[in-house]
């Protein structure tokens, strides 16, 4: 199929208007960004038109790392909120703003013509970004997830090799696909646990212990619950 034949009026303009969202983009909080409907819905027409030619650029892939040269990522979030969420007004779009809209774009996506906008549009009005994206993967992986935050603290070159030694060690008895934050809870885990049999503290011990089984693989976290129920 060849090349389409390019409205250069109209590819000028959206041009335009692509450069002129992104300029008062770089002078506004992002979080209050209410132009990001449009730029979708023109980054699309860029797109099948194939306007990127007129710059003598060789691809659209090339148009974006251009005009978004830190992150390619929220202008294909931006174009799938197009053509994923054509039946929500603007309006309300632009009210829930583009991370939010983003992850409503993935649960149409997934559903189809069985997606039900006003239901889940409430739901992204009403609940703080974090929590909706919770919800979003939640609906679409079946599996809950967690706040999380990332922790910084210095560990000097002579205390990296017990540290990796333990994180693999705890990985092994986790299995592979959990992460280094799992394996570190573990660990603590299992030191609250010996530090409270050293200094009884009843709450610490059981609190210790339910986390140590929570972790362990379906298969062995079956086992000490049985061994537990002969002993008892």
């Amino acid at each position: 199929m060849g090349a389409p034949e390019i409205n250069q009026r109209r590819a000028l303009f959206v041009l335009g208007k692509i450069d002129e969202i992104l300029a008062w983009e770089q002078r506004m909080d992002r979080e209050r960004d209410t132009r990001f409907v449009d730029l979708g819905r023109y980054l699309c027409e860029v797109r099948s038109g194939q306007y990127w030619r007129l710059e003598k650029l060789r691809s659209f892939d090339d148009f974006l790392e251009k005009r978004f040269p830190g992150s390619r990522r929220k202008a294909y979030y931006l174009m799938t909120i197009h053509e994923h969420l054509p039946k929500i007004p603007k309006q309300q779009l632009r009210e829930v703003g583009w991370a939010k809209a983003a992850e409503l774009a993935k649960v149409a996506r997934r559903e189809g013509q069985r997606f039900e906008s006003a239901t889940w549009l409430h739901r992204a009005a009403e609940l703080p970004r974090e929590q909706f994206k919770r919800e979003v993967e939640h609906h679409l992986t079946g599996r809950e997830t967690e706040p999380w935050e990332l922790l910084y603290f210095k560990v000097y070159k002579s205390q990296l090799p017990v540290v990796e030694k333990a994180l693999e060690t705890a990985a092994l008895m986790l299995g592979t696909d959990k992460s280094r934050g799992y394996c570190l809870e573990m660990i603590c885990a299992d030191f609250l646990a010996g530090a409270a049999l050293e200094q009884p503290d009843p709450s610490t011990l059981a609190l210790s212990l339910e986390r140590l089984l929570k972790l362990l693989p379906a298969e062995q976290k079956q086992q000490i619950v049985e061994q537990f129920r002969a002993r008892l």
